[in-house]
């Protein structure tokens, strides 16, 4: 999965900062649209510390991981 640039201006918390892909994140599109959305999806997704790790820094608690990337650590990893 191609990585997003690393500097803070290319930030898009509507956007996964592993594959720069659409996060599809609830939180964001409610902002975007000013209407109430129902929970993300990622409230009842497990995101191990391992694909945590592998954010930049100034993504951190910033953009969220989409699910595209999120199924891919856990096909590919050892659980």
């Amino acid at each position: 999965m191609p990585s997003t640039p690393d500097s803070p201006s290319s930030l898009d918390p509507s956007r996964c900062p592993l594959c720069g892909g659409d996060n599809r994140c609830a939180m964001e599109l409610e902002k975007a649209t000013g209407k109430a959305q129902a929970p993300c999806w990622c409230v009842s997704a497990r995101f191990p510390p391992d694909l945590l790790a592998r954010l930049p820094a100034e993504a951190k608690g910033q953009a969220c991981i989409c699910a595209k990337c999120l199924a891919h650590f856990h096909s590919t990893s050892s659980v």
